[in-house]
């Protein structure tokens, strides 16, 4: 069969283009890629879902989709080969370049989409409203959350959305008329997006993560020669036609490097914060205050108060350079600056986060499961001076060389569990040979319980015992969330 020819209006497509006249795939029925279809089908598309888990989870999905005469394909092989008739691919973002879908599609000059470049289309013309984005490898969701707040503190209507739990589509396609959205987006999101045009965009930290997703060259670009020059092109994108503001963490130059090489629309300023005292252009920290010398008239010789040191919870550096972030971001679009302090002050985070869930004997218990990655260890191991560290599991091919000889200092001891345990301990031996180790091999419920155990009889008091992995979950836990509740239920569980 001949090569089908690409609908020349898919390029510019927008949500009143012709969509009856378009067989689009949805490569995937997860949370993305049901938001996907069924925004697609409320287009009046022809959608084919493709996924090779039946779950009775995907089976539910599946039935209220083909209610919408959606065509559903799950079980293993449905994802093998990409439809004769296909116009368009949305992909999830967890698929790689390198799956055969994908390939397939690109092979044949098909366009591959996001679901976060579905949703921007979608937006247009008639129900734009302005994003404000944030990526990195680490504070994303603290970051949007606090947006969020400061947003809602100003009187506006507002969503967090994208990689934080909510399909961006769906705010799209909802009842409500919103001012502005908090956006997330990941280095996967990114990937598959080529016309979005955010108001204001942050990247707040550059470190190596999720290299195994981006090891395949086929999804490199142009110059590309390595799994990080990837996911770095990858977050770049989101300056990529910035109309208002670029921000970036003066603390690392990567980020300022994107923004001089991004192609933003002409009159997008790039805007600084650092944990120390700002030029001219950014935001800072002075005498315990976050401070503004971007967005006010007399930036150069003067500052305006935002916000306290306070108000940040918790107030670790890495948790200060988040809000100034998102205060960055909210400035941006004119939020004033006494509902940056409110923002902060209403904003709760969610559990797992640095978050104390006891203290005995003078010992204080320390869940930050929602570290996943060393860059994210880092910044919590740096909150506290003496710590009974406890990391492991999916390593997703990063180093811990760096980390382990930065902090080596502070660990009174560490202990290891989960897959990828011993390659921690490799750099334990080699950067801190004296600092005690204990690995555990369990990989049931008794794992956390021994390491707690073990922590809490080699800990001191004012000492604090730190749930940090620097590691993935899904080894031996459904999620960073339930890792963090099987400490908390090994600490409540230790004697008294």
């Amino acid at each position: 069969m001949g090569r089908r020819p690409v609908k020349p209006w898919l390029a510019t497509a927008d949500r009143l283009s012709p969509w009856p006249q378009a067989t689009v795939v949805v490569a995937g029925l997860g949370t993305s890629g049901f938001a996907a279809a069924d925004g697609l089908l409320d287009l009046g598309a022809r959608v084919i879902v493709l996924d090779e888990s039946e779950t009775s989870g995907n089976r539910e999905k599946a039935t209220l989709l083909e209610m919408l005469d959606a065509e559903v394909r799950l079980g293993p092989g449905s994802t093998a080969t990409l439809p004769e008739d296909a116009d368009l691919v949305v992909t999830s973002p967890g698929w790689r370049p390198s799956a055969p879908l994908l390939r397939q599609a690109d092979l044949r000059g098909i366009p591959i989409w996001g679901e976060v470049e579905l949703a921007w289309r979608m937006s247009l013309p008639d129900r734009a409203v302005p994003w404000l984005a944030v990526t990195g490898t680490n504070g994303k969701t603290t970051t949007v959350s606090m947006l969020e707040s400061m947003l809602t503190a100003a009187g506006l209507t507002t969503s967090a959305v994208g990689n934080i739990g909510r399909p961006i589509v769906e705010a799209v396609l909802d009842e409500v008329a919103y001012d502005v959205l908090a956006v997330e987006l990941s280095s996967f999101q990114l990937h598959w997006t080529n016309s979005l045009s955010l108001h204001s965009a942050a990247v707040l930290n550059l470190a190596p993560d999720h290299l195994e997703w981006h090891r395949d060259p086929a999804g490199w670009p142009d110059g590309v020669t390595d799994p990080m020059a990837a996911y770095a092109a990858d977050k770049a994108r989101i300056y990529e036609r910035v109309r208002h503001s670029c921000v970036y963490n003066v603390a690392d130059p990567a980020t300022e490097r994107m923004v001089e090489e991004a192609e933003v629309i002409e009159g997008a300023r790039a805007i600084g914060f650092t944990l120390g005292i700002p030029a001219p252009s950014m935001l800072g920290v002075v005498d315990d205050l976050l401070v503004d010398r971007a967005f006010i008239a007399q930036r150069r010789d003067s500052a305006v108060e935002l916000a306290k040191v306070a108000d940040v919870v918790p107030a670790a550096p890495h948790n200060v350079a988040n809000a100034l972030a998102a205060a960055a971001l909210a400035r941006s679009y004119g939020v004033p600056p006494q509902a940056v302090a409110e923002g902060l002050k209403r904003l709760r985070l969610g559990d797992h986060r640095i978050q104390q869930v006891a203290e005995r004997a003078g010992v204080r218990y320390i869940d930050d499961s929602k570290a996943t990655n060393p860059h994210a260890a880092a910044a919590s191991l740096a909150a506290f001076d003496d710590v009974v560290w406890i990391a492991g599991g999916q390593a997703k091919g990063t180093s811990f060389d760096d980390l382990v000889e930065r902090f080596a200092g502070r660990l009174r001891a560490v202990a290891l569990l989960g897959v990828d345990r011993q390659v921690i301990a490799d750099a334990l031996a080699r950067h801190a040979p004296d600092v005690p180790v204990f690995v555990t091999d369990a990989t049931d419920d008794g794992a956390m319980q021994q390491l707690v155990a073990w922590a809490a009889n080699r800990a001191n008091p004012g000492d604090v015992v730190l749930l940090a992995p620097g590691c993935a979950s899904k080894d031996m836990y459904p999620d960073y969330a339930a890792r963090g509740e099987a400490f908390a239920a090994a600490v409540a569980a230790l004697e008294t």
